[in-house]
């Protein structure tokens, strides 16, 4: 029976990414506590900050308002159909609950221009300034894509 000649590594531990990960987590609570301390600070400084009488929620904007504009002069608005008269009125009253409320006018390609021109301009009349024209960007394989602006 053959002798071993040739001794067996014996298995190590590398510590030195331990070593790495405890000095990381020592800078990272150092820098934690130096900012903790800083806002201390900040309360102890004489200086009385203006009040404000009732702060309300923060809410996202609503979403784009959509005027489609069908190819004999119809003119829809929230899914009714509406008079221009009509529509001055309710864009009037959207840009009172939002101020910087947006809309997107969809007109039919075989529309007649001044139909939406004239929405448009009904759009300006309630002082809305966020006006957008729904379009299709043709590709050159004959299909086409939808776009707003």
């Amino acid at each position: 029976m053959p002798l071993k000649t040739a001794h067996d590594e014996q298995p190590s531990l590398n510590l030195t990414p331990m070593i790495d990960i405890v000095f990381l987590l020592i800078i990272f609570f150092m820098v934690g506590t130096r900012f903790s301390e800083l806002q201390d600070l900040e309360k102890q400084l004489p200086i009385n900050v203006p009040e404000v009488s009732a702060g309300t929620a923060l809410t996202a904007p609503p979403k784009q308002k959509v005027i489609h504009v069908f190819q004999d002069g119809r003119i829809h608005f929230e899914e009714q159909e509406v008079k221009l008269t009509e529509l001055v009125a309710k864009l009037q009253a959207a840009k009172q609950t939002y101020r910087k409320q947006g809309v997107v006018i969809r007109g039919d390609a075989s529309s007649e221009h001044q139909a939406v021109v004239s929405v448009i301009n009904a759009c300006r009349q309630a002082d809305i300034i966020d006006i957008a024209v729904s379009v299709r960007i043709a590709q050159q394989s004959g299909s086409t894509q939808s776009n707003v602006r």
